[in-house]
């Protein structure tokens, strides 16, 4: 299992935004120009992660308690957040092996392709370094 549980998870994701935000602040511009909220509905374990870009700056929320409905829903198990993040899955296998199940328009989810491909950068180190 990639994270032990969902606060393992949150510490991890939460610096890795962080971080890229703070070396590639481009990395969030296809989310901003599709003005997208996504939530992911994380399994093993059990997290909601809440991206709302629908202005600058955008947020990530961590928890269950996010204001609004997003416009995509984004269903993934912890390990196959974990592989898109290291590279070994790419986000266009892991929607068509069913590993990221999307609920909403369908196209939105390929707006993410920039941030975790800068996110795959600076994510190893993050992981690395959870403990």
């Amino acid at each position: 299992m990639a994270y032990r549980d969902e606060i393992e998870l949150y510490s991890c994701l939460g610096r890795l935004f962080d971080q890229v935000e703070a070396d590639v602040p481009q990395a969030t511009d296809s989310l901003l120009k599709a003005k997208l909220s996504i939530r992911f509905n994380v399994t093993d374990p059990s997290a909601l992660l809440l991206i709302n870009a629908k202005e600058r700056p955008l947020q990530i929320e961590y928890g269950r308690a996010h204001h609004h409905k997003p416009d995509l829903e984004v269903d993934i198990t912890g390990e196959a957040l974990h592989q898109i993040l290291l590279g070994q899955l790419s986000l266009t296998k892991a929607v068509g092996s069913k590993k990221v199940t999307p609920k909403g328009p369908v196209w939105k989810v390929m707006a993410l392709a920039d941030l975790f491909y800068h996110a795959q950068k600076i994510y190893p180190a993050v992981y690395l370094s959870r403990q």
